[in-house]
């Protein structure tokens, strides 16, 4: 069941439904991470309203993020004080962009802020969220980069990471970051997700936190060990357009 959901989700006509619209706008590599990074952060309610939300931060930054982040000075961010999507709000909007300036200003990729020692992925989202937090910045920003230390799913992240370095012969997801190998990557988890799993009987924490994440990955590598990630496609359509949580 899982394979052949795959293959009938992993597939080009997924892309104009997800947020991972956005960056497949561009081919610049930078600008694909950062298009990414402000899709992913922002995806969560209706799939309609957070890909609309993700065009308008594009629009907004001339169709060219990259350029944009290097430059933006005072007068470039006003209008990004009245984005609002769900709890992202202006005030975390701006913050979110003076950081992408600063850290492009010493760093290449946003590759660059996920590797550790160790190599985890856990570590490496530790890592770029106290980078990305290593300045003064709102309160209320904080909720918006989950942090796996304190039992986070950290799905967002997790999905940026999926698109950004699974190899995907289909097309979907990116596969041009190598911090980490796609074996490597765990799989994003939210209440709908785990729902199927559940049902599916291939997860059996009942909270949706990094420790089920991370149990629902090591189920999903007894099925490919080698690209256990690509059946977040599966947990997603099977609830989403299979309705099995229905049936």
């Amino acid at each position: 069941m899982l394979d052949d959901a795959v293959y009938r989700f992993n597939r080009q006509s997924f892309i104009e439904t997800d947020p991972i619209s956005i960056p497949h706008q561009f081919t610049l590599k930078q600008d694909i991470e950062i298009s990414a990074f402000l899709a992913a952060t922002i995806a969560w309610g209706q799939r309609i309203t957070l890909i609309r939300n993700g065009n308008l931060l594009m629009e907004w930054m001339d169709r060219s993020p990259y350029e944009f982040i290097k430059n933006a000075g005072n007068k470039d961010l006003k209008q990004f004080k009245k984005f609002v999507h769900r709890t992202f709000n202006g005030d975390d909007c701006v913050f979110f962009i003076q950081r992408l300036h600063e850290i492009f200003l010493h760093h290449s990729s946003l590759e660059e802020l996920f590797s550790t020692k160790d190599g985890s992925v856990k570590s490496g989202i530790v890592a770029f969220r106290k980078h990305f937090l290593g300045t003064p910045f709102p309160q209320r920003t904080v909720k918006h980069i989950s942090n796996p230390d304190a039992g986070s799913a950290a799905k967002r992240i997790n999905m940026l990471l999926r698109w950004m370095i699974r190899k995907d012969e289909r097309g979907v997801d990116f596969g041009i970051w190598d911090v980490f190998k796609p074996a490597q990557l765990i799989c994003p988890l939210d209440v709908h997700s785990g729902s199927v799993a559940r049902a599916l009987g291939i997860l059996h924490r009942k909270q949706n936190d990094w420790q089920a994440a991370e149990e629902l990955t090591n189920r999903l590598k007894l099925f490919d060990a080698n690209d256990p990630i690509k059946y977040d496609y599966a947990l997603f359509g099977l609830g989403a357009f299979d309705k099995i949580l229905k049936s």
